[in-house]
């Protein structure tokens, strides 16, 4: 492939990629190496591309694939951070509040179908714009939009219907 298009290839769609990693690791500094890596790996193999999803949609496949091997190697060599043994000076029982809301919230969201969990993650953990989730999923700006408030209001129909009991 000619040096041209490869540079016109991962001046459109580095960004889109650098978000959508952003949302996945919740790491910047990991997200710019698998941009990075990404990017080789679809030069290396730009000729499986078949051209029926937009490149962008092909790329966040490639990169989605890359986050799940670096997690798998992280899983190997499990390291436990230091923050959890230094005590913290909020109270016990705000602390155990705030994270069973958190634990809900992921739950009723592990509960949502895979499109919109990941409409979802994307908007909220990645701060993605919605004409970018919908680059990314290959729909339009207006489903992405749909997509995420459905999925909202299902969670704080969840979230409510916790807080009652």
């Amino acid at each position: 492939m000619e040096k041209e298009k490869i540079d016109k290839i991962y001046r459109e769609n580095a960004q889109t990629i650098y978000k959508y990693l952003c949302s996945l690791t919740q790491n910047s500094e990991l997200a710019e190496e698998l941009t990075q890596e990404t990017f080789f790996q679809a030069i290396k193999g730009i000729d499986k591309f078949r051209g029926d999803c937009k490149i962008s949609v092909w790329l966040c496949s490639i990169a989605k694939k890359l986050w799940y091997k670096e997690l798998e190697k992280r899983n190997r060599h499990k390291i436990e951070p230091l923050d959890n043994m230094i005590p913290s000076k909020e109270s016990i029982e705000n602390k155990s509040l705030n994270n069973l809301e958190k634990v809900e919230i992921f739950r009723l969201m592990h509960n949502l179908d895979a499109i919109t969990k990941e409409v979802m993650y994307l908007r909220l953990a990645g701060e993605l714009q919605f004409s970018e989730i919908a680059a990314i999923m290959g729909k339009t700006e207006n489903w992405a939009r749909v997509t995420y408030y459905r999925g909202k209001q299902k969670i704080m129909k969840g979230m409510k219907e916790w807080k009652e009991i």
